[in-house]
């Protein structure tokens, strides 16, 4: 298998983090690593958590951001050292147990298929989404009906972060012009990737208690159609022949 590097912005995990690492490291790939990415929001014993980890299993690499605004901003300092450090693939998951470790596999098997971007869909046949409330799980639903309309795309979830890119794709992006530093993140790199060769695979998303501010709703409306207006192009010009 290519170098694959999973980045997974995490914070306040400590019920979860251990096994989540240990159950990815159990997969059977010799090549794929893991990239926790941590900030100071993060106060419990997250931190420790990894880097003892770290120590253990040359295959745990665990990133401070210091300069961190949010969890899209580690999203994208961890696709920047995923690449630094020579991965051939990226796989962004969650690392607080919304997304399984044992459903990477089908990320992979299509990367290896040729498809640059691969999506992890709720909504397809064989996706769900449980333990949700369930205000959040119309909002994931009705954005991805609006974001299709609104932006001329056609997926079944748009606004998943469980996904798998080839190195060209993350490479070929400018990951400084992001508009979203919230939720309309996943939607905003699905936008940009249209024109890429993409599959869906259905996931099992498992809900957590966080709860969704009205101004985040008011904010993803507002770039969503900013996005439309500006037909803002993060890729490179020959991006669309990778």
């Amino acid at each position: 298998m290519k170098k694959t590097i999973i980045v997974m912005p995490v914070a306040n995990e400590e019920d979860t983090m251990e096994a989540i690492l240990d159950e990815i490291l159990a997969l059977p790939y010799d090549n794929l690593y893991i990239y926790p990415v941590i900030d100071s929001y993060s106060k419990d014993k997250t931190e420790e958590i990894i880097r003892k980890k770290e120590m253990q299993n040359d295959k745990v690499k665990c990133i401070f951001y210091k300069e961190s605004k949010g969890v899209v901003s580690c999203y994208l300092e961890g696709f920047r050292r995923a690449l630094q450090d020579g991965a051939e693939q990226i796989l962004e998951m969650d690392g607080g147990g919304s997304h399984l470790p044992k459903e990477i596999p089908q990320f992979l098997k299509q990367l290896e298929e040729g498809y640059d971007c691969v999506w992890g869909s709720r909504f397809m046949n064989g996706g769900s989404m449980h333990g949700q409330r369930f205000y959040r799980r119309i909002l994931s639903q009705g954005g991805t009906i609006l974001s299709n309309l609104v932006l001329g795309t056609g997926l079944k979830d748009m606004t998943s972060g469980f996904e798998a890119f080839r190195r060209e794709v993350l490479e070929n992006m400018d990951l400084e012009a992001f508009l979203s530093t919230g939720h309309m993140y996943q939607t905003e790199m699905r936008f940009y990737c249209r024109n890429l060769r993409t599959i869906e695979v259905p996931i099992h998303y498992v809900g957590t208690a966080s709860s969704l501010k009205g101004s985040s709703v008011t904010e993803a409306l507002r770039l969503l159609f900013q996005l439309k207006k500006n037909e803002r192009q993060v890729m490179e010009p020959d991006a669309g022949r990778i």
